[in-house]
C-alpha cells in the first residue's frame, strides 16, 4: 500500500510538502507544476488517505469534511508553539478519528470566497472579529473556536481560564516570598480579514494589574507590555533593566518572551533565581530546556485542539446546544523560581 513516503520520494519533494499538498493547505508557497506533479504520483500510486482506508473498512457514508482556520501565519506559529501545538493536537485527533483535515487557511491573504462551501465544519483557531464569524457561517454551518468564544450561546468553543491561571501564578511568586513583581506580556490580537487586526489588552494583564492593585502593590514602571515574541521579551526586559531598581521577580505571559527575558538578564550578570525569579505561563516544549530551566504555567494545548476535533464530530451527530469546554491548567515548578532568601 502505497504511503507519503512513497509519493515523496517519486515526486523528489519533502513529506511535509506532500502532506500539506495532498490536505490542500492553502498557504503552502510551491509551484502548480510540483504541485500536479504530486497529484499525478498520488494517483499513480493509488495512494489512499487514513481518511479513505478507515472509511472503506466500516461503511459507504460520505466522508465527513473539515477545515482549519487559523489566525496565525506559518512564521507566528514557529516563533509562538502555543498554536503549533493545538494545530498539532488538531490534526492528531483527525487522524484518530478516521477524519482528515481536508482545507487549511490562514487569516493573511484570506478571502471568504476561498472557502469551500461543501465542508461540514470548520475549526477556528484564534481571534475573529464577529463580522468575519458571521461571514465564515455564510458558508460552514457548524464553526468551533479554539482559544476564543465569540458567543458561547452560539459556538462550540475551547478556552483557558486566563483568570484562574494568572493568579495560579502570581499566588505562587507571593509564597515563595516575593513581594515586588513586575509584568512583562504582549498584547492580544483580533483579526477582521486580511493583513487588518485590532489590539486589546491581554487578560493576564488585567488580572495582574488587578490583583496587585487590590493588594496595594502595583508599580507601573515594573509593567512592560509589546508583542509576544522572543525578542520582545528580550528588548522588554532590557528596558526595565536600564530603569534600575528591577522587581525582585517577574511574571512573564508567555514562555517565548521568558526565553528572550533570560538572555537579557543573563547579558547583564544576573542570576535567575538568585538575583531575580522568573514565572511564565504556556508550558511549551522550550520551557524545560530554557538556559535556566522554567516554572510555568502548564497549557494543555495539544488537549485543546483534540477536543474542537471531539466537539465538531459531536455536532455533526446531531448536538444542538452548544458548548464552552474550559481546560485545566496547572503549575509546573522548575529552577526559574525558588523559595527567596530572607
Amino acid at each position: 500500500m502505497a504511503t507519503i513516503r512513497d509519493i515523496a520520494k517519486k515526486s523528489k519533494v519533502s513529506l511535509a510538502t506532500v502532506s500539506r499538498v495532498l490536505n490542500n493547505d492553502r498557504s503552502l508557497s510551491v509551484t502548480e507544476e510540483t504541485r500536479n506533479r504530486i497529484l499525478e504520483v498520488a494517483k499513480q500510486l493509488n495512494y489512499q488517505t487514513v481518511r479513505v482506508r478507515k472509511k472503506q473498512n466500516v461503511d459507504k457514508k460520505e466522508p465527513i469534511k473539515f477545515g482549519l482556520f487559523m489566525c496565525q501565519s506559518v512564521e507566528e506559529e514557529l516563533s509562538d508553539p502555543y498554536f503549533l501545538s493545538i494545530r498539532q493536537g488538531i490534526e492528531r485527533q483527525s487522524r484518530d478519528s478516521g477524519v482528515e483535515v481536508n482545507e487549511i487557511y490562514r487569516i493573511y491573504n484570506f478571502q471568504v470566497s476561498q472557502l469551500n462551501k461543501t465542508l461540514d465544519g470548520l475549526i477556528i483557531v484564534g481571534k475573529v472579529d464577529m463580522d468575519l464569524v458571521e461571514q465564515l457561517q455564510q458558508k460552514v454551518k457548524h464553526l468551533i473556536f479554539v482559544d476564543y468564544a465569540p458567543d458561547e450561546n452560539r459556538f462550540d468553543s475551547v478556552v483557558v481560564d486566563f483568570e484562574k491561571s494568572t493568579n495560579m501564578a502570581v499566588d505562587h511568586l507571593f509564597s515563595a516570598g516575593y513581594q515586588r513583581i513586575g509584568y512583562i506580556g504582549g498584547e492580544q490580537a483580533e483579526y477582521m480579514k486580511a493583513n487588518q487586526k485590532r489590539l486589546f489588552e491581554d487578560q493576564r494583564f488585567q488580572v495582574f494589574t488587578k490583583k496587585m492593585k487590590e493588594l496595594d502593590k502595583f508599580i507601573e514602571e515594573h509593567v512592560l507590555v509589546g508583542e509576544f515574541t522572543m525578542t520582545d521579551g528580550y528588548r522588554l526586559m532590557k528596558k526595565s533593566l536600564e530603569r534600575g531598581n528591577i522587581p525582585e521577580a517577574y511574571f512573564i505571559a508567555s514562555d517565548p518572551m521568558a526565553v528572550g527575558a533570560l538572555r537579557a538578564l543573563q547579558e547583564k550578570g544576573i542570576m535567575v533565581p538568585e538575583d531575580v525569579a522568573i514565572v511564565s505561563f504556556d508550558d511549551v516544549e522550550m520551557a524545560q530546556f530554557a538556559s535556566c530551566p522554567l516554572s510555568t504555567v502548564n497549557v494543555p494545548t495539544e488537549l485543546m485542539g483534540e477536543t474542537g476535533v471531539k466537539l465538531l464530530l459531536d455536532r455533526l451527530k446531531g448536538r444542538e446546544i452548544p458548548l464552552k469546554v474550559t481546560v485545566p491548567t496547572s503549575f509546573v515548578q522548575r529552577d526559574s523560581c525558588g523559595v527567596k532568601a530572607k
